[in-house]
């Protein structure tokens, strides 16, 4: 596997949640230098040695609402 990528979004109560594409693997993180460390550790386990992504790729997923 060459890539994975994440979907980043707030989280409602606060922080940021991480939602793999292809792969089931979720982490939640109150700011965004846990949250890497937190995916790292996600990808880690969830793959055997070796068959993990090279590179991770985190997608940041911003909803903004304004006054029509």
């Amino acid at each position: 596997m060459e890539e994975l990528i994440f979907l980043i979004e707030d989280a409602p109560e606060g922080g940021y949640t991480a939602r793999a594409l292809g792969a089931s693997i979720f982490t939640e993180a109150d700011d965004l230098p846990t949250l890497r460390d937190q995916v790292r550790d996600a990808v880690r386990c969830h793959f055997d040695n070796g068959q993990g992504p090279k590179i991770i790729r985190l997608h940041f997923v911003r909803e903004e609402v304004i006054a029509a």
